[in-house]
């Protein structure tokens, strides 16, 4: 989970553009990332596929005044307000971003194309109408924070029960890989985000990290690795979950920042 999700480097990059803060062109650079395109597809009033820039602009035109993320999963749908259809397509992809203020919702649909050893990432946004309602269960920053503050010392408290060296080569390489990347640090977010969101989108990205080494090194699918019983891979589920939950929570919360602070006047 260190890696931004697609929804949000949209919705990031998106209500950067909606603020007047980059050019189009940036903002579709930044959304694709390392993707080889990204489509937009069902727009009101376009009936074929088109690239970011025009669907950015065509948003804007329906009325979007800001991006949020949607990060579901089974039994908790996380940043979404209906109707059911929507809810379960976004609940496919595990992400969603919703137009606030245009009653509209994309959700990604990613593909590989090309011959093996040499594929590329193709994305399409379904675009399709969503119900003008408070996200579900969507904390605020101050509240994220604070909940994150105790899933990092829940998730560094499992990590270090585990004997990560001995549980496979997978789980130790993404070991070093976090420490190496939270040594030097990311740019997240984008201009316009107020500083509290950087923040907590940063730790949040750091306790979802821990988690995924966690069950990694717990052997319980993700890698098996050292000798562990189904009762003790359940029980690491059990413990590990509420953590992931909060730090999907406050990933959520940083990247609906933006809209909230617009929607208290403070943007």
């Amino acid at each position: 989970m260190l890696d931004e999700p697609r929804s949000g480097r949209l919705a990031a990059w998106g209500n950067a553009l909606l603020a007047g803060l980059v050019s189009p062109d940036e903002a579709a650079h930044r959304i694709a990332g390392e993707d080889a395109s990204h489509r937009v597809a069902g727009l009101p009033g376009e009936s074929a596929q088109v690239g970011l820039t025009l669907a950015l602009g065509r948003l804007r035109a329906l009325g979007a005044k800001g991006l949020r993320v949607a990060l579901p999963i089974a039994g908790h749908p996380l940043g979404l307000s209906g109707p059911p259809e929507f809810n379960a397509h976004a609940l496919d992809a595990g992400e969603a971003v919703i137009a606030t203020g245009a009653a509209l919702g994309l959700v990604p649909e990613v593909s590989a194309a090309g011959p093996e050893g040499d594929q590329h990432i193709e994305v399409v946004w379904r675009c399709q109408a969503v119900r003008e309602a408070p996200p579900a269960d969507v904390p605020s920053l101050s509240e994220a924070e604070r909940e994150l503050a105790e899933a990092l010392r829940e998730a560094t408290e499992v990590l270090s029960r585990l004997n990560v060296a001995g549980s496979g080569p997978v789980a130790e390489a993404a070991l070093e890989a976090y420490r190496a990347r939270a040594e030097r640090g990311r740019e997240v977010l984008a201009p316009g985000y107020p500083p509290r969101a950087i923040r907590v989108l940063e730790l949040a990205q750091r306790v979802g990290a821990l988690v995924d080494i966690a069950y990694m090194a717990g052997g319980d699918g993700r890698e098996h690795g050292g000798a562990v019983s189904a009762s003790e891979i359940t029980a690491r589920a059990e413990a590990l979950r509420p953590v992931e939950r909060t730090s999907r929570r406050a990933q959520v919360a940083a990247y609906n920042a933006y809209v909230e602070e617009r929607e208290r006047g403070g943007l």
